[in-house]
């Protein structure tokens, strides 16, 4: 299959990989232009660039997709079909329509619900007990193309969005590897509309969302902090400066004395860090001060020297 590759994070690149390592000619990778990053702000290739540059792969950056001289070089690799995986831009209907068999988007929700920016964070917000990944025809609509294959991740108590985020990947990748065969053997892949009544919508993240509020309860503040690891990173304010709580869970076998204390009191210290909430305790596990590392809670309480009765703010 001659496939053009639309990708740009982390995420995209098991799927590149796994397509090349099945033996598809990639005529084209598609990837945001190179952006600053870093301390020193210096322009850095996306991840799917880096990867394609490997394989010596033909790699096309524009800023749109929209330019007639842009969309005149897409059409020149007569590609089959398209795969897309995180792309980041907007992918006009007439570039959509090029590819003989269409174009495909690995999108990491079970569909129809979380379509939209921020599906892994939404899903753990929500307390979903599963998640996944669909490989979907791609349309002008939002994340509303009809589904061609399904694939499931459970979310734990010790899931967090870093871990979701990779179990998706490689379950997204094995997915389009699998639709590529199907479509190269029978030139076509079955697929079924999505039910737009049970749509739901992931809304982009905002930064303000990171604040802890210890009025409420510690299942809904565990979510918080594994669905904000690893960014924006979930904050509580601790001794006037703000503290990133990196792993909480909602502590079992705790007597339900929380009632008794102040929300966000820390009522116990053992190899975690206990704190009362609105329902609740919560079990922290990893913490960092301004300027300092991520630490284990108890190395952190030793380092803070914590003891029971602080609060967190």
């Amino acid at each position: 299959m001659r496939i053009i590759f639309a990708g740009t994070p982390e995420f995209a690149v098991p799927a590149l990989a796994a397509l090349i390592e099945a033996g598809h000619d990639i005529v084209m990778v598609l990837t945001q232009p190179d952006r600053p990053a870093g301390r020193g702000m210096k322009l850095q290739a996306s991840p799917v660039k880096q990867l394609a540059l490997q394989h010596n792969l033909h790699v096309f950056q524009p800023e749109k997709l929209k330019p007639e001289e842009v969309q005149a070089q897409i059409a020149a690799t007569q590609a089959d079909v398209m795969v897309v995986a995180a792309y980041g831009l907007i992918i006009p209907t007439n570039v959509l329509n090029m590819p003989k068999f269409g174009c495909y988007n690995i999108h990491a929700s079970l569909l129809p619900r979380w379509r939209g920016a921020a599906p892994i964070h939404r899903a753990l917000l929500a307390g979903d007990v599963e998640t996944g990944v669909t490989i979907m025809e791609v349309v002008p609509a939002l994340d509303a193309g009809a589904m061609v294959s399904k694939g499931v991740v459970p979310i734990t108590e010790q899931s967090t969005t870093q871990t979701l985020h990779d179990a998706l990947a490689k379950k997204g990748a094995e997915l389009m590897v699998q639709a590529m065969q199907t479509l190269a053997v029978d030139g076509v892949l079955p697929s079924t509309p999505q039910d737009e009544n049970l749509a739901t919508y992931a809304h982009k993240l905002e930064k303000s969302e990171a604040k802890i509020d210890w009025q409420k309860s510690a299942a809904e503040i565990s979510r918080q902090v594994r669905a904000f690891n690893p960014f924006p990173v979930a904050t509580a304010q601790f001794r006037g400066e703000t503290c990133k709580i990196w792993f909480a869970t909602e502590a079992q076998n705790m007597p339900n004395e929380a009632a008794k204390y102040a929300r966000g009191e820390i009522i116990a210290l053992e190899a975690s860090i206990y704190a009362a909430c609105g329902g609740g305790v919560l079990k922290i596990d990893e913490l960092q001060m301004p300027g300092g590392k991520r630490q284990p809670a108890k190395i952190f309480a030793q380092a803070q020297q914590i003891k029971v009765g602080d609060v967190f703010g």
